[in-house]
């Protein structure tokens, strides 16, 4: 049994985005203040919402005001590393609130631990999961088999950068999982969004999602693996302690925000 680091996982529910913002900003510099002695994991999901992260360039939204209005589309410049992202019901979005301190000091050794949880949650389902080099993510689909290459000894492979391009025009690869962080002072806030059902497909139409032209976005549900938002969030629980070896994940109340 593993007798490490609580995580906590708190289920926000249905949120708006801008009130999940604040929120993880607070516990964020509450936490940077007074460190405690676990991690947290929200689990949330949003009303529709369109993100733009540091790396977001104006063309990757190319609809207009009108058509964002019609859809109930908010917009909202925030901190995280990536490009334009959607957010909204259907989709299963987590922000781990962790210390590195505690685990290594290393963003990119974060982000593919961040992976591989989702990685795991695909596996778990039966469907094929693999990373896109140079595309921070999960994806999914039936790239030819010499195309995928053992780059992580978590035992999930990678297709390079180079032949990316062509599977995702031939539609044989599809992204199921967004990622994108934020860290000060090595606490961590953002996280990833995993499309469990087709719901949040349609508007990402409306954009150049993760700002990666081509790209096709997908669900588990799409992908033959009808899970509820519920039992998607059981499945990221479980996958965390295996994904960071000194982390135990219990589920916690709200109040566990302030404990």
């Amino acid at each position: 049994m593993n007798e490490g680091r609580e995580l906590r996982v708190v289920d926000l529910g249905r949120r708006e985005y801008r009130e999940v913002l604040e929120l993880q900003r607070a516990v964020a510099r509450w936490r940077r203040a007074e460190p405690p002695d676990h991690d947290l994991l929200l689990l949330v999901e949003h009303l529709p919402v369109i993100t733009l992260g540091r790396g977001s360039k104006p063309g990757h939204i190319p609809m207009d005001e009108a058509w964002l209005r019609d859809r109930g589309l908010d917009v909202v410049e925030i901190e995280r590393g990536g490009d334009v992202t959607y957010h909204g019901p259907g989709q299963l979005v987590g922000y781990p609130i962790l210390d590195l301190r505690a685990h290594r000091q290393d963003l990119h050794w974060y982000l593919r631990r961040i992976e591989e949880v989702l990685l795991r949650v695909l596996a778990g389902c039966g469907l094929p999961a693999f990373r896109v080099e140079s595309y921070t993510g999960v994806w999914t689909g039936s790239p030819p088999a010499d195309a995928v290459e053992m780059v992580e000894d978590d035992g999930f492979g990678t297709i390079t950068a180079g032949r990316a391009g062509q599977f995702m025009g031939e539609g044989a690869i599809r992204k199921v999982a967004s990622i994108g962080v934020h860290a000060s002072r090595w606490i961590t806030w953002h996280g990833f969004a995993l499309n469990v059902t087709p719901e949040p497909l349609v508007n990402f139409r409306g954009i150049v999602a993760c700002g990666i032209p081509g790209v096709q976005m997908t669900s588990l549900a799409s992908e033959g693996a009808p899970l509820t938002l519920e039992e998607a969030g059981e499945a990221v629980r479980r996958a965390f302690p295996i994904a960071f070896p000194n982390l135990r994940s219990l589920r916690a109340p709200e109040a566990g925000l302030r404990v």
